[in-house]
């Protein structure tokens, strides 16, 4: 075989590979696969929250299925490299498939279908045929205005043996084909070009790194910053009251990069109004917007939907958070012996040196909290397991949410509340969220103090009723009392003496109530391990199951009764006066010892009830350049009227032949559509009446 043979081969082979690769990328069953696919991840990217931060990821899948899922690119679906490869794919097979059928169909839509012969007609299931004394031209003719009088276009052409009039109506169903497909093709454009990409091609092209660390955004240095000309970006700023910014912050996954802005925008004024449940109506922004390169200014409000626009960067309301109010705040002891108070101020955003070992960073302030407060189901978390009736109320009451419903006409607004994070020396922190004003729930007003581990986690709550002062005081001292030896042996020989008559026999009666009085809050007390229900519980395991309930309803009552004589006690120290004996402080009381079962899962060295606050409010913009945002519009709008043509215009296709005889002539009539409907059966016999010619 000759090298030029060989060489024809080679070529031809491919040849013929690159048409079945064409073939297969402009076949519909490729672009349904695509788009399969697409869908498959954009209800990935709705159930798994974008874009957050990777902590929050780690807590909620585990470290194995964290890597697993970061290496997918599923925590920034839209931004993945596999989902950009899809969607560029999509638009080359889209666009194929489109250029192979697009001249087709135009071709078609201009052709009148001429060629068409007299005997295939009479294979049509819509046909008609009738007799006319005139010479053929004259019905060919008199058929051709009739038809266009309907809405047709018609034109008559000579044939061997007579005349065939053509018409057609609705040829534009095909741009439906053609305008639906250009509109995918569009769209997708227009979200690769408001996609990432550029800003990749810059961390690529010229070694722009996210930054991971802390600090002024002024100090941040270039190789972390966009330029004011990149082509597109989404990012957020986030301005105080009186303050002003000229960049924008943009998430990745491994940091932050920070976009430099053409203007700078000071927040003169931040708005906002409340419905009568405390739920925010409208919030807006009162801003001056000052050119960086001309130092043109403009005032404008923003507000919720109403976005400002800049030469092309358009500036949106996103929400609104603390811009550094500054708060008066009082801290009780929640470990040890001692009750006294002292005062603490924090800044929202900065942080305060609490002891030697730990540190308060000041992470939020809201001046109103939506809650629903009428629901006197308040769910707990359950630490331990029942024991006994007389004491499961307190082993269920542990750590339980704030009382949430969805029933909104049941919102009120409960006050201010402080978020704050307790961090100690080995950089572990417990989050909190303290209300400043007591929330009724079951009837008593409480004070709520939300705790949690995890930023991924809701917050769980410790209640605290509040006294005949309305305030934590009374608790605190119990608190403190509840771990002081000497306070409790007084109270349980004041409880021991209160509870057994005296005289003779009696007195070692006495003795031996007073060390189970002892003993009761000794254990209630617990160890470096627990303490609370859970220690009773633990202690009551070791009596026979027979005489548990038995065994814990007389501990309780001990307990209880112990308890109440070292809440007085503990109010003798401090020179106040003693509890009445009622129903509303025995109330107190039973709250009391389950917020001090509770408090052995605080977890916190303090307890910081809010005194005093000067807010700061600060509003959130989210700053955007989107070049493909009129692109996607343009694309909508080709997808509308793509639709509209392909399920509103209907292609039908009629002819008439028309052969002279010498009585007259014979018209055999026929008609076609690609949808068959009760409209097309109808329009059918219309034209069949319509039509013939009679002398």
């Amino acid at each position: 075989m000759s090298t030029t043979s060989t060489t024809g081969i080679r070529l031809n082979t491919r040849r013929q590979a690159f048409n079945e690769a064409v073939e297969l990328l402009s076949s519909m069953r490729f672009a349904i696969a695509l788009l399969v696919m697409i869908a498959i991840s954009a209800i990935i990217g709705t159930i798994m929250q974008q874009n957050q931060p990777m902590p929050n990821y780690v807590n909620q899948f585990g470290p194995f299925w964290f890597d697993v899922f970061d290496k997918l690119g599923l925590y920034a679906v839209y931004s993945a490299w596999w989902f950009l490869v899809i969607m560029g794919i999509l638009v080359v097979s889209t666009s194929l498939c489109v250029v192979r059928n697009a001249p087709k169909m135009v071709k078609d839509m201009r052709s009148w279908r001429e060629n068409v012969r007299e005997q295939s007609l009479r294979n049509f299931h819509h046909k008609a045929e009738w007799q006319s004394p005139l010479r053929a031209d004259a019905p060919a003719g008199q058929v051709a205005q009739r038809l266009a009088h309907a809405g047709y276009q018609a034109r008559v052409v000579e044939k061997d043996g007579g005349l065939l009039v053509a018409a057609k109506r609705g040829a534009a169903n095909k741009f439906g084909y053609i305008f639906a497909h250009s509109a995918i093709v569009i769209i997708c454009v227009g979200g690769l070009l408001d996609s990432d990409i550029p800003v990749r091609l810059q961390q690529w092209a010229l070694d722009k790194t996210p930054f991971t660390g802390d600090g002024l955004i002024a100090a941040i240095p270039d190789k972390h910053r966009l330029g004011v000309s990149n082509p597109t970006f989404r990012g957020n700023t986030v301005i105080p009251e009186g303050q002003a910014s000229s960049s924008a912050v943009l998430s990745r996954p491994d940091g932050v990069l920070i976009q430099d802005l053409p203007f700078t925008i000071q927040l003169k004024k931040f708005t906002i109004d409340f419905y009568s449940t405390g739920m925010p109506k409208l919030f807006a922004s009162d801003v001056v917007v000052r050119d960086n390169a001309t130092g043109e200014t403009q005032t404008a409000t923003i507000e919720v939907n109403k976005p400002f626009i800049w030469k092309g960067l358009a500036v949106y309301q996103a929400s609104f958070e603390d811009g550094g109010s500054k708060l008066k705040l009082t801290g009780f002891p929640m470990q040890g012996t001692q009750s006294g108070k002292f005062a603490i101020d924090g800044i929202v955003g900065n942080a305060t040196r609490l002891d030697d070992a730990h540190t308060v960073e000041w992470t939020d302030f809201r001046p109103f909290n939506v809650e629903n407060t009428a629901s006197q189901d308040v769910r707990a978390v359950k630490q331990g397991e029942k024991l006994g009736s007389a004491f499961a109320l307190g082993l269920d009451k542990h750590l339980g949410s704030a009382a949430k419903n969805a029933n909104n006409k049941d919102l009120q607004n409960v006050g201010p509340s402080v978020q704050y994070k307790v961090r100690d020396q080995t950089g572990q922190a417990r989050e909190f969220q303290n209300y400043m004003q007591p929330v009724t729930l079951e009837g008593v007003p409480m004070f709520l103090s939300g705790v949690r581990a995890s930023p991924g986690d809701p917050f769980s709550y410790l209640r605290i009723p509040a006294d005949d002062e309305h305030s934590v005081r009374d608790w605190m001292r119990l608190r403190a009392a509840l771990h002081d030896p000497a306070l409790r042996e007084r109270a349980a020989g004041t409880y021991a003496a209160r509870m057994s008559p005296g005289g003779g026999k009696s007195d070692t009666v006495q003795s031996q109530l007073a060390l189970s009085a002892l003993k009761s809050l000794e254990i209630f007390a617990g160890d470096k391990e627990a303490g609370g229900y859970m220690s009773v519980s633990r202690f009551l395991e070791k009596v026979p199951k027979a005489e548990q309930e038995k065994a814990a309803d007389i501990f309780m009552k001990i307990l209880n009764g112990t308890l109440w004589e070292l809440w007085n006690v503990a109010r003798e120290r401090d020179g106040l006066a003693a509890i009445a004996p009622d129903e509303k402080h025995a109330r107190w009381l039973q709250l009391s010892m389950n917020a001090l079962s509770d408090s052995f899962f605080y977890g916190a060295p303090v307890y910081l009830q809010l005194d005093e606050f000067e807010q700061v409010k600060a509003s959130v913009f989210q700053v955007t350049r989107s070049p493909g945002k009129s692109v996607v519009y343009l694309g909508c709008l080709f997808l509308v009227l793509g639709v509209f043509a392909m399920f509103y215009v209907r292609e039908r296709r009629l002819w008439v032949w028309v052969r002279g005889q010498e009585d007259g002539a014979h018209a055999l009539m026929a008609m076609s559509t690609q949808r068959r409907t009760l409209d097309f059966d109808r329009e059918f016999d219309e034209l069949k009446q319509k039509l013939p010619l009679k002398a």
